[in-house]
């Protein structure tokens, strides 16, 4: 039960991301979310472009900025990205998050978010706010000895891009559970000359053993402890994982360092929408009465 809202005056500008299979269990997202909140829509591996598209198209239409995933290793060729920027820009979508993606393999001649950016497909379709993936606790896919170097070759490229064009590019990170890391990950970033807005991945509340599961799926290695940890403890076992402090921690952070780059909260609602959005209602005090967490 929630016993009590907490405001948090530097974490009120959040969006949140959205499957289009959970997304067709909301009759309207206008009953849950205020309109131009940014929904990402996550593209995974089994789902088929015309879901994502329909998908976008009614989150358009109900009022919401839509930011649809591009994993570039799942797209076959430049022609089939311009097909699918320019159907996403019929239906009024003009974000996109580009990833490599999770398949080791290429389907087609994309490997990297460099190489979808460099086909020069979303300048032609006035794709300007373009998201690309943060890590700040590295990526084994993408340097298996955990030094990070490719990472940030690749962001540096990315700053360079966004210094010399009139795209807006900005950093999504993947979700973490240690303050300290995603602080001290922020700091090296500018510390290496990349000064673009981070959007930081936060887990939505969730059963704990969900939480580990999706941990583990999206390579989140060192937060594991902090799951392994309050595991660990049988009374907390039953109750769901709530970022509390997670977000009380970075909030303080940002009180005391004004000029740090991290510009919102991106929430994965691993545990369901309603139960995220429900919480980060509570966080801002605008919560109206009392619920019980549920997952979708």
């Amino acid at each position: 039960m929630l016993k009590k809202s907490f405001n948090l005056k530097k974490i009120n500008n959040f969006s949140i991301e959205v499957m289009p299979r959970t997304a067709s269990k909301i009759k309207n997202f206008n009953d849950l979310l205020k309109p131009k909140t940014n929904i990402y829509i996550a593209h995974l591996e089994n789902v088929d472009f015309v879901e994502m598209l329909s998908t976008a198209e009614r989150l358009v239409n109900e009022g919401y900025n839509v930011t649809p995933h591009f994993p570039a290793r799942m797209i076959k060729d430049k022609q089939t990205l311009d097909d699918w920027v320019k159907k996403y820009h019929n239906v009024g979508v003009k974000n996109s998050l580009l990833i490599a993606g999770n398949q080791k393999k290429p389907y087609g001649e994309f490997y990297s978010s460099i190489d979808l950016i460099r086909t020069e497909v979303f300048d032609k379709y006035s794709f300007k706010n373009i998201f690309v993936a943060g890590h700040p606790e590295g990526n084994k896919d993408i340097d298996p000895e955990g030094n990070d170097k490719n990472i940030k070759k690749s962001l540096l490229w990315k700053n360079e891009f966004a210094k010399n064009t009139d795209a807006n590019l900005s950093i999504t990170s993947q979700f973490c559970f240690n303050s300290e890391t995603i602080i001290k990950w922020s700091e090296e970033l500018i510390k290496n000359k990349i000064d673009l807005p981070i959007n930081i991945g936060i887990p939505g509340p969730a059963k704990l053993q969900t939480m580990i599961k999706y941990a583990i799926s999206c390579g989140v290695g060192p937060s594991i402890k902090i799951l392994e940890k309050r595991a660990m403890d049988l009374t907390k076992m039953i109750l769901p994982y709530k970022p509390e402090k997670l977000l009380v921690s970075l909030n303080n952070y940002l009180i005391n360092n004004p000029n740090s780059k991290i510009n919102s909260m991106h929430f994965f609602p691993l545990g369901g929408i309603k139960k995220t959005i429900e919480f980060i209602d509570y966080c801002n005090g605008t919560l109206k009465e009392k619920k019980v967490y549920q997952d979708d």
